[in-house]
């Protein structure tokens, strides 16, 4: 088990799912997590409250991320309230399921706006602020690599995440901030269909679908010093549904 004692992390979009997981693995290991949400106030706070009995370290911070100012201001507060950043998950997302025919400019516009511009200036506030030696992970999907229907937009933002990746991962590699990929696979949120239920389980060697630790594992690897050799890269963890 990885210690980010003393460590600094913030997981967007941690108030459920895979960002929640995310957070309450990197809690466990000694981390202060900055538990980020939207509008699920509720939620999040439970996510917090849960780490807390656990006797570990987390804050609810509220950011709408499709906005610039409010994805900086997520990193900049977090390094004023605690002196440091030492891990950025960019998790937040929005799914929208309608064929390229069907997307209206609005749609267009806040699957892009949460999934890749958020992001990608979280990140840029994080390359000014974050110590040296820390680490940048941005949460895709395996759907970029594989023949998936009515998603063109969302696959487009994702996409463009994982070339962020690469990008930032020349940039700070000076400074020894490793930026890497994770892309989750058919993972069981408990949002999923059964049509896609039963694909995930047909196409994963495994015969199931992934559980949301099993997310949160590989994440707390790409975080941990062990991983320090690894950037660049775009990691599936769809239980070899991508080989």
């Amino acid at each position: 088990m990885a210690s980010f004692s003393g460590k600094v992390a913030i997981v967007t979009g941690a108030s459920s799912g895979i960002g929640r997981a995310i957070a309450e693995r990197l809690a466990e290991d000694g981390a202060i997590v900055v538990v980020g949400f939207g509008s699920s106030s509720d939620k999040a706070q439970q996510v917090v409250t849960g780490i807390q009995a656990k006797g570990g370290k987390a804050v609810a911070v509220q950011a709408d991320l499709r906005l610039v100012p409010e994805a900086r201001r997520l990193v900049a507060d977090t390094v004023k309230q605690f002196g440091r950043l030492d891990i950025l998950i960019n998790n937040a997302g929005i799914y929208i399921p309608k064929s390229l025919m069907d997307t209206t400019e609005e749609d267009f516009d806040q699957i892009m706006a949460l999934n890749a511009k958020g992001p990608y200036f979280a990140m840029q506030e994080a390359a000014k602020l974050m110590k040296d030696g820390g680490r940048i992970v941005n949460i895709s999907t395996d759907a970029t690599h594989m023949n998936f229907p009515d998603a063109t937009a969302h696959l487009g933002s994702k996409a463009a995440l994982e070339q962020y990746t690469k990008g930032l991962a020349q940039e700070l590699a000076s400074r020894t901030i490793t930026v890497n990929t994770v892309s989750p696979g058919f993972t069981d949120t408990g949002r999923v269909t059964e049509p896609l239920r039963q694909l995930g389980v047909e196409r994963s060697p495994f015969k199931r679908l992934g559980s949301v630790k099993d997310i949160a594992d590989v994440v707390a690897f790409m975080v941990s010093e062990e991983s320090r050799w690894l950037t660049g890269q775009n990691i599936h963890a769809g239980g070899g549904i991508v080989m």
